[in-house]
């Protein structure tokens, strides 16, 4: 008996990995990068690093920007080994959770580099059980999803308008379709309830407002922004930092039913070479596709209210804003 019923749940894990790897998107341009530039951040393992593996084969220049340099350049040498002689890859560090990092990012890059074609926002946290604080005072997935790359965005912005037709690629999750509320007043949860997968779902909200506000800002400049859901991964996320319960068996599952990375990346590489793409902005991708998004997501109130109060929280100065 016991046998039989082992059997058919077998049966049936296969069957859903099949059939959600089926009908996963992917992405079938076959567009040129030579000459272009791109930044992915977290580009030292997972999608990141697989996305970098696809620019990179398509003779892209792509910097890696990642918070731990030992194993980025262990990845690096993946990303090249895998192009066969084609574009280029680099490390730069950068810690999306502090923003004297992020800072100290910017001005390297701005200094190094006379252009950026694409920016793919990538890197992030699930976020530790607790409420942790960076030493900006910003929560930490908060800052490392959202407040980090809002940043990085706005200091590279002239570069990258200068690069036009360029795109901006923002990660986010359907996470966000669980939040219900966004206060623009308490983004760090200094008075509202927290977990994890609250702060985590919120960061993936102000992802795409991000894109939608973005898309407002950059009207006319060539620059597109839009946000990428990759889909159920199984990375090493879910492994990040404090592991709960409840993530260990999101990774299990995930693992046993969801893409692969290299799968996962496919949207993100869509949202950065597709030529039906070009000129399209404030866009929610899914599986190489747009897909509908919650009504929180498109209120364009909520994007403005969410970017002036970023702009104070990260301390944006006059001489930062390039929009």
């Amino acid at each position: 008996m016991w046998a039989e019923v082992g059997a058919g749940v077998l049966m049936l894990v296969v069957g859903v990995r099949l059939l959600y790897r089926w009908q996963s998107g992917v992405c079938n341009s076959k567009a040129s990068l030579e000459g272009k530039t791109v930044i992915i951040t977290g580009a030292s393992a997972g999608i990141g690093k697989e996305a970098a593996k696809d620019l990179v084969s398509r003779g892209a220049r792509v910097i890696m920007a990642c918070r731990n340099i030992d194993k980025a350049e262990r990845a690096a040498a993946e990303v090249r080994a895998s192009a066969r002689g084609r574009g280029e890859a680099v490390v730069r560090h950068l810690d999306t959770s502090n923003l004297s990092s992020v800072r100290r990012f910017a001005e390297k890059i701005l200094k190094e580099e006379d252009k950026l074609h694409i920016l793919i926002n990538n890197a992030g946290i699930v976020g530790p059980p607790t409420r942790e604080m960076t030493e900006e005072g910003l929560e930490l997935t908060m800052a490392t999803n959202h407040y980090g790359h809002f940043l990085l965005t706005n200091l590279l912005l002239g570069l990258i308008k200068k690069s036009a037709p360029s795109r901006i690629v923002n990660l986010t999750s359907d996470s966000h379709d669980y939040v219900n509320k966004l206060n623009p007043d308490c983004l760090n949860f200094e008075h509202d309830y927290y977990s994890s997968m609250t702060a985590y779902g919120q960061s993936k909200l102000c992802n795409i407002l991000f894109s939608l506000e973005l898309t407002h800002k950059l009207e006319g400049t060539g620059v597109t922004a839009n946000s990428v859901h990759p889909g159920c991964v199984c990375t090493e996320i879910f492994y990040k930092g404090k592991v709960t319960w409840f993530l260990w068996v999101c990774g299990k599952l995930f693992f046993v039913m969801g893409k692969d990375a290299k799968l996962g990346a496919q949207t993100i590489v869509h949202a950065a070479v597709s030529e039906e793409l070009e000129g399209v902005s404030a866009r929610y991708l899914v599986d190489c596709k747009e897909a509908k998004t919650t009504d929180l997501a498109r209120s364009k109130k909520l994007a403005r209210q969410l970017w002036e109060a970023s702009e104070v929280d990260v301390k944006l100065q006059q001489e930062e804003k390039h929009y």
